[in-house]
């Protein structure tokens, strides 16, 4: 890999991450696009290390209040019932899924599911099931003619069912085209969850998958020796500035605008994919990079 191309695909992986349109197939894609190799699995993984330092940060205060609630817990009976701890253990309990998940289809993630045509398909229906569930929200939000507005959930209202669920939903971002965000926050939509609930929780959900996925990665890849560290590293470094400017800017944007612009992008850009593939423009099968 180059470090221009480092830098693009850095570039893409901090813009694409926090928004509902899939972070890995916007990689794929732009290394598709450009003839480049596949940066692969791992590369995917570990610049996500890079936007996730950006959660980190951006919800330094949330994050440092759930750990010292939590850790308190675990020897005060009391504490058990403070909010902040119940959402390390709900955190804990959604991670689960795909946890499982990663590891047991880590071949398929890394081979079958990065072909274009399983990325297109998942762009158009994820895209129509965040626009259901887009509609749904603006409807109770809004009220109607003969119906008052409907109160939403809070993360207050989050429970250990509500969590698994939030977690199976993330572990569908596994393939290429769903959108860990787009996944999350729509599961919380259709569970009667507000946009910015939804929104912060699929955040600090994403953290210990997104981490454990990169230690893992970057583990395997020491040992193998199959990653152009410098280039990769760049590119993670890229992603980390870009993402924290990302999610403040989204932050703010889902608390009072609707998600049909990225739904009709994902739409399009799926069939702009399948019409490509159809027509022998573009292989759905890119060599993977050797490093």
């Amino acid at each position: 890999m180059s470090w221009f191309q480092s830098l693009v695909l850095g570039l893409v992986q901090g813009l694409t991450e926090f928004l509902p349109v899939s972070s890995s197939a916007h990689l794929r894609l732009t290394a598709a696009f450009a003839g480049w190799d596949d940066p692969g699995a791992a590369f995917t993984a570990i610049t996500q290390l890079g936007t996730e330092a950006a959660v980190l940060i951006y919800f330094r205060k949330d994050v440092g209040r759930i750990l010292s609630a939590w850790f308190r817990s675990l020897t005060n009976k009391a504490m058990r019932r403070d909010h902040d701890a119940q959402m390390g253990w709900l955190v804990i309990v959604g991670s689960i899924p795909i946890g499982v998940l990663g590891i047991t289809l880590k071949d398929q993630i890394e081979g079958p599911f990065r072909d274009l045509r399983v990325t297109a398909t998942m762009l158009i229906v994820m895209g129509i099931v965040i626009g259901i569930a887009d509609r749904l929200a603006a409807r109770d939000e809004t009220g109607g003619r003969h119906r008052a507005a409907k109160q939403r959930k809070v993360l207050e209202d989050l429970n250990t069912k509500d969590g698994l669920l939030f977690g199976v939903c993330q572990a569908m971002a596994l393939v290429p085209g769903v959108s860990r965000s787009g996944a999350t926050i729509s599961g919380g939509l259709f569970m009667g969850y507000s946009r910015a609930a939804a929104a912060r929780y699929s955040f600090l959900l994403a953290m210990p998958a997104v981490l454990a996925s990169g230690t893992f990665e970057l583990k395997d890849a020491a040992a193998e020796g199959h990653v152009s560290w410098g280039p990769t590293v760049f590119a993670t470094v890229i992603a980390f500035a870009v993402g924290y400017a990302v999610i403040a800017w989204f932050m703010k944007f889902i608390s009072h605008k609707s998600f049909m612009p990225f739904v009709w992008y994902r739409i399009a850009l799926g069939l702009v994919i399948i019409g490509l593939v159809g027509t022998d423009v573009l292989s759905p099968h890119a060599a993977e990079s050797s490093g």
